[in-house]
C-alpha cells in the first residue's frame, strides 16, 4: 500500500510538549540505530525477552520496511530523532488479529508517548480491518502492562511460562472514550500551563528603539513584577533596558522556558530551530508577515508550527498582541497595563482589538487571572485555554473573543462539559459571513448563524453580540451568585427609571415585581432595608437596584456601599443601574449605564442558570438498531453516492426506521447532514413553504440525548401547530422524538452519510410516519477521526 499520509499528527504528550507522529519508511534506518543505541539494556530486555546489544543490518531492514498493512509501524519524533516506535503484525493475511509492541526511549519514558502511539496504532489497525491486538509483557514491566490496562479498551490476559499474554478488544467503548479525553484535558492543559507559569522568559529581538514591538514587551515583562529571569537577545547589543543581552538564545546561561519572539518573519524559522536546541517549552511571536499577507505568508506560517512542535513547544500567535498572567506578575503583551488580578480568563484572537479589550476590562474594574491573544491562531486556539482554565483555580469565568473557530465539533464538546461547572461567555465576529479573517488557520462555518446559536447554546455557551455584553455579563457572573429562576425584584428611588427596568424585564422574557420605591430622599438605611427584605422573599431570583441622586439629596458613597454591605454574602444576585455608572460597585455589584443594560445581562445569566440547572438527559438505548449491519451496507455501498430507495430503506431498517406509503397528519422534515466543522448535525422544522422561507428549523448535534430531542420539536417558532393549537388534538410527539434520537444515532456511527433527509413524516395524534427517505453518502472519510488525539493539521 502506499505511504499513509493521513496517519501523520502531531500530539502533545502528557507534561505538555510535543511530538510528531508518522508510519515508519525505509529511508528511516540511521534514526532506527541512532535511537537503539540511546537505549539502556533494561528497556532492549522488556522489548525483545533477551539481551540485544545492537541490530543487525537485516533486522534494521526488516523493522523499517513494511507494508502499511498486514506490518505498521509508527514512530514518534522529537526534534528530528525518533523517541518511541510501535508496531503491529497481523497474524495472518486476511486475520482480524496482530501482535503489537512498543520500544520508548529511556529519557522520554513517563511522558505519555506509549499510550498516545496506542491509540493511533489502534486507529491505524481499525482502518485496516483489525479488531484485536495480542501484546506478549514481562510481568515485571509493569509501565507497558498499566499502558495497555488503562487504554479503557475491553481487555483479557492471561499468565504463561513468565510471559503476561494481554489481548485487547480494539472497538472504543465509553471508557476508552473516556480516557483519551480525560489524558487529551491534561495534556493539553499542562501545555498551556507551561506557556503562563513560565520560570524563566527571553525577549528575542529585544531593541533599544524607543515604541518598538521588541523593546515595549520588554519594558512590560520588566514592570510587571514577573519573578524570574528575563533575558533580552539582541545580535550586538550587550545590554537592553540596562538588563544584559545575549546574542543568541543559545548563549543565555540559564534554562528558558518561554520565548517571545519579534524579529522580521524571514527569520522566525531560524530562531524556532535556536528555541528547540535550547529546550524552551513555548513560543509566544509577536511578528508579523504570516498568513494574514497571503499564500506565501501562509506556508510561513504553517513551517513555523511544524517546526515548533518538532521541537516539543507550542506556539501562540504569530501576529498578536502576547500572554499575561496575573498570579505571577507575568506580562508579556505590547499592553503597558493590565486589570487588576480577578477571576476572569480572557482568550482573544484579536491582536488589534487586544490592548483596547484590556483598557476597557480595566476601566470596569474587572479582574482578570490570564489572558491570551492568539493573532493567528496557527496553533494555541481557544479550545486549548479552555482546557487549562477547566482547572485552573484562579478562574470562575471564561471570556472568549472569537473570529474564528479552529476545531469547532471539539469547541463544542470542551464547551459543554466545562459549562457545568464555570460560564463561557462568547462573542463571535462574522455573524453575517461565516468568514474568517486572512490568516486564520480556520475554514468558514457552512451553516447558518442562528445554527451556530443553537449548536452553542445545545453546549451551555453563553454568546452574546458585542464586546459591550460580553464585558456586561462577565460583570454579573464573575462577582454575583448565579440567579435560581427569572423572578426579579426591583428597588430604586426613580419610579421612571424602576418602570424602565420591568418593561425591559418582561421583553427580555423575565418576570419582574411592581418596582418598590424608596422615594428620592432615600438613603443608605432604606435601601439595606429594601434589599433585606427582598433577599427574604422567597418568590425573588434577582435584584436589580436603581438609583439616581437627587438634586440636594443622599451622599451617593454612602448608598453604594449599602447596597455592597447588604449583597455580601447573599445568595440571590444583585445589580444596579447606579448614577449611569459602568462597572463594578466596591469590587463587587455590577453597576450598568442603562437599565436596559442591566436587564439584559441579567437575562443572560438567568437562561445560564437555567441550562445549568435543568437535566440534560441520556442518550438512550434504542431498541432495533443494528449498527454492524449498518456498517457492513454502508461499506457495501461504497462509491455510490445515491442508493436507491431499496438500499436507502434497508439501510434505515439497521435503526429501526420504516418508510411507508400510509399516515396522515401535520407534515415535518428531520434532517442530518455531516457538517465539515461541527461532524453529525441533526435539523427539524416543519415542512412546508412559510417554515422554508423563514427558516424555521432547530438544529442540534448528534447523538441526541433524550431530553434534546424533546427539546428540537419544542423548539420551532411553529410548535403549537404540533402542540395542540387553538384546541387541536396535540400530535405524538413522543413518536417525533424517537424519530430524531434513531437518526441522530444513525449520523453519528455512519460519518460516510453525508447527508440524511426524511421528508415528510406525517406527524398525528396516533403516531408519526415517514413517508419519503433520501441518502447521499460520501467517502469513509467525512469526519475527521476522534478515536485518537492529535493537534489540529496545518492548513496548506
Amino acid at each position: 500500500m502506499p505511504y499513509p499520509d493521513q496517519w501523520e499528527a502531531d500530539v502533545v504528550l502528557a507534561d505538555g510538549g510535543t511530538a510528531h507522529l508518522r508510519p515508519i519508511r525505509a529511508d528511516d534506518a540511521g534514526l532506527l540505530r541512532e535511537f537503539y543505541a540511546r537505549l539502556s539494556p533494561e528497556s532492549i530486555y522488556y522489548r525483545f525477552f533477551s539481551p540485544r546489544p545492537r541490530l543487525t543490518d537485516r533486522e534494521v531492514e526488516h523493522f523499517t520496511t513494511v507494508d502499511y498493512d498486514d506490518r505498521v509501524a509508527l514512530i514518534a519524533t522529537i526534534g528530528g530523532a525518533m523517541v518511541a516506535v510501535v508496531r503491529y503484525d497481523r497474524l495472518r493475511s486476511g486475520a482480524d488479529t496482530a501482535e503489537v509492541a512498543f520500544l520508548v526511549e529511556d529519557a522520554h519514558q513517563g511522558r505519555g508517548v506509549a499510550s498516545v502511539l496506542l491509540e493511533h496504532i489502534a486507529a491505524a489497525a481499525r482502518e485496516r480491518g483489525i479488531t484485536r491486538f495480542i501484546a506478549d509483557v514481562l510481568p515485571e514491566n509493569r509501565r507497558m502492562s498499566k499502558v495497555f490496562r488503562d487504554a479503557g479498551y475491553k481487555a483479557e490476559q492471561r499468565y504463561e511460562e513468565g510471559v503476561l499474554t494481554l489481548t485487547l478488544d480494539l472497538e472504543p467503548t465509553e471508557t476508552s472514550r473516556e480516557v483519551m479525553a480525560a489524558r487529551e484535558h491534561r495534556a493539553e492543559s499542562r501545555s498551556i500551563g507551561r506557556l503562563l507559569s513560565p520560570r524563566s522568559v527571553a525577549v528575542i529581538g529585544a531593541s533599544r528603539e524607543e515604541h518598538s514591538v521588541g523593546q515595549s514587551v520588554l519594558r512590560n515583562l520588566l514592570a510587571g513584577g514577573f519573578a524570574g529571569p528575563v533575558y533580552p537577545v539582541h545580535p550586538s547589543a550587550t545590554a537592553v533596558s540596562s538588563v544584559r543581552a545575549y546574542k543568541t538564545i543559545g548563549d543565555v546561561p540559564g534554562e528558558v522556558d518561554l520565548a517571545v519572539v519579534a524579529v522580521p518573519a524571514e527569520v522566525v524559522g531560524d530562531v524556532v530551530a535556536q528555541c528547540a536546541a535550547k529546550d524552551v517549552h513555548g513560543l509566544v511571536v509577536l511578528s508579523s508577515g504570516f498568513g494574514e499577507t497571503g499564500p506565501e505568508g501562509r506556508e510561513r506560517q504553517n513551517e513555523l508550527v511544524r517546526l515548533a512542535r518538532a521541537g516539543g513547544m507550542r506556539v501562540v500567535g504569530p501576529n498578536c498582541l502576547g500572554i499575561a498572567n496575573n498570579a505571577n506578575g507575568l506580562n508579556a503583551t505590547l499592553a503597558p497595563t493590565l486589570p487588576r488580578h480577578g477571576p476572569i480568563g480572557f482568550f482573544s484572537q484579536s491582536g488589534a482589538l487586544g490592548i483596547t479589550i484590556l483598557k476597557w476590562a480595566a476601566e470596569r474594574d474587572l479582574g482578570l487571572s490570564t489572558f491570551v491573544s492568539a493573532g493567528n491562531r496557527a496553533d494555541v486556539s481557544g479550545n486549548d485555554l479552555m482546557q487549562y482554565w477547566e482547572e485552573d483555580p484562579d478562574t470562575a469565568v471564561v471570556l472568549l473573543y472569537l473570529e474564528s473557530i479552529g476545531n469547532p465539533r471539539k469547541f463544542t464538546r470542551l464547551a459543554r462539559r466545562i459549562s457545568l461547572r464555570k460560564p463561557i461567555v462568547a462573542v463571535k465576529s462574522g455573524r453575517t459571513t461565516q468568514g474568517v479573517p486572512l490568516g486564520h488557520a480556520a475554514q468558514a462555518l457552512s451553516l447558518p448563524d442562528h445554527a451556530v446559536s443553537a449548536l452553542f447554546a445545545q453546549a451551555g455557551l453563553v454568546r452574546v453580540d458585542s464586546l459591550g455584553e460580553l464585558f456586561d455579563v462577565a460583570q454579573l457572573l464573575a462577582y454575583q451568585p448565579l440567579p435560581r429562576g427569572d423572578r426579579v425584584a426591583i428597588v430604586g428611588n426613580s419610579d421612571s427609571i424602576g418602570l424602565l427596568v420591568q418593561d425591559a424585564a418582561t421583553v427580555a422574557g423575565l418576570r419582574p415585581r411592581r418596582p418598590v420605591d424608596l422615594g428620592p430622599e432615600a438613603g443608605p438605611g432604606d435601601f439595606t432595608a429594601a434589599l433585606e427584605e427582598a433577599f427574604a422573599d422567597e418568590g425573588i431570583d434577582a435584584v436589580v437596584t436603581v438609583f439616581a441622586p437627587a438634586v440636594h439629596g443622599t451622599r451617593t458613597a454612602d448608598v453604594a456601599a449599602a447596597i455592597v454591605a447588604a449583597a455580601d454574602g447573599a445568595d440571590t444576585p444583585v445589580i444596579a443601574a447606579y448614577l449611569g455608572e459602568r462597572g463594578l460597585l466596591h469590587g463587587s455589584v455590577p453597576s450598568y449605564p442603562a437599565p436596559e443594560s442591566a436587564v439584559r445581562a441579567l437575562a443572560y445569566a438567568v437562561r445560564y442558570a437555567g441550562w445549568r440547572r435543568r437535566p440534560h438527559g441520556r442518550i438512550p438505548d434504542l431498541p432495533g438498531v443494528d449498527r454492524d449491519r449498518a456498517r457492513a451496507l454502508v461499506g457495501e455501498l461504497a462509491g455510490q453516492e445515491t442508493p436507491s430507495p431499496e438500499e436507502t430503506a434497508a439501510l434505515l431498517a439497521c435503526y429501526g426506521i420504516t418508510v411507508r406509503e400510509d399516515g396522515h397528519g401535520i407534515a415535518t422534515r428531520i434532517s442530518t447532514s455531516e457538517d465539515p466543522s461541527f461532524g453529525a448535525i441533526v435539523s427539524f422544522g416543519l415542512d412546508d413553504v412559510t417554515a422554508e422561507l423563514l427558516e424555521d428549523r432547530a438544529y442540534r448535534l448528534a447523538p441526541l440525548t433524550d431530553v434534546e430531542a424533546a427539546e428540537m420539536v419544542r423548539a420551532v417558532r411553529t410548535a403549537p401547530l404540533l402542540l395542540g393549537h387553538r384546541g387541536a388534538e396535540p400530535v405524538d410527539t413522543g413518536a417525533l422524538e424517537d424519530l430524531l434520537l434513531r437518526a441522530s444515532r444513525l449520523a453519528d456511527d455512519l460519518p460516510e452519510v453525508a447527508r440524511l433527509d426524511l421528508e415528510p413524516v406525517l406527524a398525528g395524534p396516533g403516531g408519526a410516519v415517514v413517508r419519503g427517505a433520501r441518502l447521499r453518502l460520501a467517502g469513509p472519510h467525512g469526519r475527521p477521526a476522534e478515536d485518537a488525539r492529535r493537534l489540529r493539521n496545518l492548513g496548506p
